[in-house]
């Protein structure tokens, strides 16, 4: 089965629980890649004071490649354990991966 990327997308408050979920399932995730980024237009509220300011909302996008069996099973364990954790998601097809 190919590869694919699976992006998250989510607040940061509940960044550490999908890290220390994905930490816990090592048969499923091989390693992620974690940053921060900024949540821009009409479906991101924003709350805070500074939000409104700036215009967007930190968010954290948690990155990682794998089988696409392997991955869906990752966003179906999100989904059981956290709910209502407002995981933003997209999978796309890895065309090539490697160490330079």
């Amino acid at each position: 089965m190919a590869d694919v990327l699976l992006s998250l997308t989510m607040p940061g408050d509940v960044a550490q629980l999908v890290e220390d979920l994905l930490l816990s399932h090592p048969e499923l995730v091989r390693g992620f890649t974690a940053s921060l980024a900024e949540g821009h237009g009409a479906v991101i509220p924003l709350v805070e004071p500074g939000e409104l300011v700036s215009g967007h909302s930190p968010r954290v996008q948690i990155r990682m490649v794998g089988p696409e069996e392997r991955l869906r099973a990752v966003l179906s364990l999100i989904k059981a354990k956290l709910p209502q954790a407002n995981v933003f998601f997209w999978l796309v097809p890895v065309i090539d991966m490697g160490r330079l």
